[in-house]
């Protein structure tokens, strides 16, 4: 028989939970709801006395779920979910354009291939912007980023791209030269991807020639290997429409894995979840 004295929380004690949950901080929550840090610690401190638990460990400089924490936060989140589903649903009559923000090497070898499906999803609303800040900027607004990373926002929605691999390559007719590659000029490419450094620990080659050309865009050198100029250290997955159209060749077979990688990430104010599932899809 339900006990008649348990009141359910209010929801914006639900909200407080569940955007400290997702951050791990109790500033960053107060940052997303537009409240104040005391005002999300009163509201969780409330929730805990209401609910007769605590939800949080506090730390010093951070905060944690309790065992009871992480054992709600699944619920909560389903009940979230499925409150902004229908009200999507009843009373939103379409949201505005939708806006994707990645780098220009993102765009041209990522999304233009599947800019059809995405005007589809779109609706005809859809907004394409040059990424120009910092890699790792990632505002929670109504814009949905491409962003290159470990994936630890604290977005509502996000996915990885694909598994970052990078190989040596080059244009057919500087493959054709004598000699080992490793002795070719090199093409290096400033950025978070591992460089020719990383290539020579991993696989005990010389560091050396020093690369005669840098660029600070992967499009950039893409282009300068495309024209024969150097080996370059190519993404395997934004470097696939080379390869298989023969414009690159890919010497050897050895492949260096990275952790890092492109993510899609996009808050609530970005998508709705229905488009979220059918954006992430078509870049996955």
């Amino acid at each position: 028989m339900r006990d008649p004295q348990f009141k359910t929380p209010p929801l914006e004690w639900i909200r407080a939970f569940d955007a400290a949950a997702r951050f791990g901080s109790f500033t960053a929550a107060a940052a997303e709801t537009g409240l104040t840090q005391s005002a999300i610690s009163q509201r969780i401190g409330n929730l805990e006395k209401l609910l007769g638990t605590a939800l949080f460990y506090r730390r010093a400089r951070s905060i944690a779920l309790t065992v009871e924490g992480e054992a709600w936060l699944p619920h909560v989140r389903s009940a979230l979910d499925g409150l902004r589903d229908s009200s999507e649903a009843l009373f939103g009559s379409g949201r505005g354009r939708l806006t994707i923000s990645a780098s220009q090497s993102i765009i041209e070898l990522w999304l233009l291939s599947r800019l059809d499906r995405l005007r589809d999803i779109a609706k005809g609303r859809l907004s394409i912007q040059t990424m120009v800040l910092g890699a790792h900027d990632a505002a929670l607004d109504d814009v949905i980023r491409i962003r290159y990373g470990v994936g630890d926002w604290p977005h509502y929605h996000k996915q990885q791209l694909y598994p970052e691999q990078v190989a040596p390559m080059v244009a057919p007719e500087l493959g054709e030269k004598g000699g080992h590659w490793t002795e070719w000029p090199r093409i290096a490419c400033s950025g978070p991807r591992p460089g020719w450094n990383d290539w020579a620990s991993q696989f005990g080659v010389a560091t050396t020639p020093i690369p005669h050309l840098r660029f600070d865009t992967f499009v950039s050198a893409l282009g300068a290997a495309r024209r024969g100029m150097g080996v370059f250290l190519g993404s395997l997955p934004l470097c696939a429409e080379d390869l298989a159209s023969g414009r690159l060749i890919q010497l050897g077979d050895e492949v260096l894995q990275h952790h890092e990688s492109y993510w899609i990430i996009a808050g609530p104010d970005a998508v709705s979840r229905a488009e979220w599932q059918e954006i992430s899809a078509a870049l996955g």
